[in-house]
């Protein structure tokens, strides 16, 4: 069943082939509230490394015009955090991969910074599978002088404890003969589709309070050699059935994929959804050949907003989701690829999609579900 837990997926993985031409990014999301107002307020926080293999003291920007020139790849560590909403943004941190920590084997650990700090491993920012925190400040003249640096301007700093609960475990895609093999070109893997976090975000002064009850949280992995075109996600665990009325406080959905490659072989609009109901397991997983799982997506942007429009069915189970998110509310999230390409330029993130999932058994309706809260994302190369 997909919610096996498996840390090992979560260990670091750039190494062979993937060490001079690979990334490997932890990413988080979850809602706060305002410490004196109570409003609710998204935020997501990543760890990216890029090409360690090609590290030094400094990062490397494959962005900038000198090092395009000569073919200079990225290499370093990226701290992306930031906020979803009318204010929406991403701040980034670079440091250079000689001054980054990382914990090999189970459980990883990253930890990054000049030694002075005074936390035991002279971390300015860290990451493991139960803790994070950190500083990202970015002025405004930074974020305009460095177009390099792909970020807003902004401060955030946090402090968190991380509680990983119901895992989505994809298969034997990112078991470890495909880990070893580097056979994917973008791997996944979710040990917390619903996680709980605990702690205090200051955001431009403003501080904010993180508590398992109502952050929605979520914790996923991604590592590989290049972005999948189109990238789908959607996510949520913050659900209420229109049927009874009642909150599903056991329950959370994710999908996500696009076109993935396996070697030379592309697999077109392939996704991986997995919908935990109430202590339920329904799974779409269009590697386990035996299910016969068959995917119809279709994602479009319009003036307003981004919709996704997902059907999935095997032998016996179908589930329809139905997501938007307004444009407002989200951003352009920034990567380059670890060639140096920047190729995602519209590839929008949110964490504010609203929509319902339909889920059916032997074509009777299990459920009619409205969601909150969703993590988003839908970008095509351009």
């Amino acid at each position: 069943m997909f919610c096996k837990k498996d840390i090992a997926r979560n260990e670091f993985m750039l190494v062979r082939g993937l060490a001079h031409c690979g990334y490997d990014w932890w990413w988080h999301s979850f809602t706060a509230h305002h410490a004196e107002t109570g409003e609710e307020k998204p935020f997501f926080l990543e760890f990216f490394v890029c090409n360690p293999e090609l590290g030094g003291d400094e990062p490397v920007f494959g962005q900038l015009e000198e090092n395009r020139k000569v073919g200079k790849k990225p290499s370093y560590l990226m701290v992306k955090v930031g906020t979803w909403g009318e204010d929406a943004r991403q701040l980034h941190r670079f440091f250079g991969l000689s001054k980054v920590r990382v914990a090999l084997g189970v459980p990883f650990s990253v930890a990054a910074g000049d030694g002075s700090c005074e936390d035991g491993l002279g971390a300015d920012c860290f990451l493991s599978e139960t803790e994070s925190y950190g500083q990202v400040s970015v002025s405004e003249e930074d974020a305009k002088n460095h177009p390099e640096y792909m970020s807003d301007s902004g401060s955030i700093k946090w402090n968190l404890k991380i509680d990983k609960q119901i895992p989505f475990n994809v298969g034997y895609g990112a078991s470890k003969p495909f880990r070893t093999l580097q056979l994917f070109e973008m791997f996944w893997h979710v040990e917390g589709m619903k996680s709980y976090f605990s702690g205090e975000i200051e955001y431009n002064g403003e501080k904010y309070i993180v508590t398992p009850e109502d952050c929605y949280g979520y914790a996923d992995k991604n590592w590989g050699r290049d972005f999948t075109s189109p990238w789908v996600w959607l996510s949520s665990n913050n659900l209420t059935s229109k049927i009874t009325g009642k909150k599903l406080e056991n329950s959370v959905f994710d999908i996500g994929g696009g076109r993935p490659k396996v070697g030379p072989l592309v697999l077109d609009r392939k996704l991986l959804s997995a919908f935990y109901y109430e202590g339920k397991c329904y799974e779409f997983n269009f590697s386990k050949f035996w299910t016969n799982t068959r995917t119809f997506f279709d994602c479009r942007e319009t003036e307003s907003r981004i919709v996704w429009h997902v059907e999935q069915s095997t032998w016996n189970t179908k589930m329809i989701t139905h997501i938007t998110c307004e444009k407002k509310d989200m951003l352009l999230v920034n990567y380059e690829s670890p060639k140096g390409e920047k190729r995602h330029n519209r590839l929008w993130n949110g964490g504010n999609g609203k929509g319902t999932v339909k889920l059916y058994e032997n074509d009777e309706l299990v459920d009619e579900i409205e969601v909150s809260n969703v993590g988003c994302e839908y970008g095509e190369f351009c």
